[in-house]
């Protein structure tokens, strides 16, 4: 089984570097265009299933990248973003840059990040990805030949945390992808091969 994992498109807090997290923001124009021209390259690649997060900016990736095809788009709110309370809104790299701030950790040393008021920890995300992956995914192998998941940086990052066996220190491994990149994956024998973690399917000429 081949296994699809994408990241939604861009959004106006993506651009001015606001952290997301579960504010459900929309696609800006670039986001939506990204994405059609991806589902227009995979119009001719039929997928069995194609699961997303609820947030719409996800959601309407999904969608994009679906295009004409007729399969359902199934959300599950487990692949909703870390939530990142109080944090939501503000920008990332004066976070980053704050001292008094745990966010300062949250990319270089993962495992060190103590979420704010109204946060979640990585532990609890990977809980999350760990579920779905299990209850959802892995049963799809025998009856399924390609399945896409359609969601956020730090949730596509927590699902291959549970591909790669990782631990939480090591979770950016690979990096965060950009936006409407797709991780590819083959799932075989309940084993995963990663194919490529960064792979594009629009023209990148089209990029603003």
């Amino acid at each position: 089984m081949e296994l699809y994992i994408v990241r939604h498109g861009e959004t106006e807090w993506n651009k001015d570097k606001l952290l997301q997290g579960s504010t459900d923001i929309p696609l800006s124009e670039n986001g939506r265009k990204l994405a059609k021209l991806s589902g227009e390259a995979l119009a001719d690649t039929p997928f069995d299933r194609i699961y997303s997060s609820p947030l719409s900016r996800a959601y309407e990736t999904a969608c994009l990248f679906r295009g004409s095809q007729k399969t359902e788009i199934i959300t599950d709110n487990r692949l909703r973003e870390l939530c990142f309370g109080v944090y939501e809104g503000q920008n990332m790299s004066e976070l980053l840059a704050n001292q008094d701030s745990t966010f300062r950790f949250f990319f270089k040393q993962p495992h060190l990040y103590i979420p704010p008021t109204g946060g979640e920890s990585l532990e609890h995300l990977c809980e999350r990805a760990t579920s779905f992956m299990e209850e959802v995914i892995m049963p799809l192998e025998s009856c399924c030949n390609r399945v896409m998941i359609v969601a956020h940086g730090a949730m596509n990052k927590a699902l291959m945390t549970y591909v790669k066996k990782h631990d939480l220190s090591q979770f950016w491994t690979g990096g965060l992808q950009k936006n409407c990149n797709v991780i590819l994956l083959s799932l075989k024998n309940q084993q995963f091969e990663i194919i490529d973690e960064t792979h594009i399917f629009y023209d990148e000429s089209a990029v603003e």
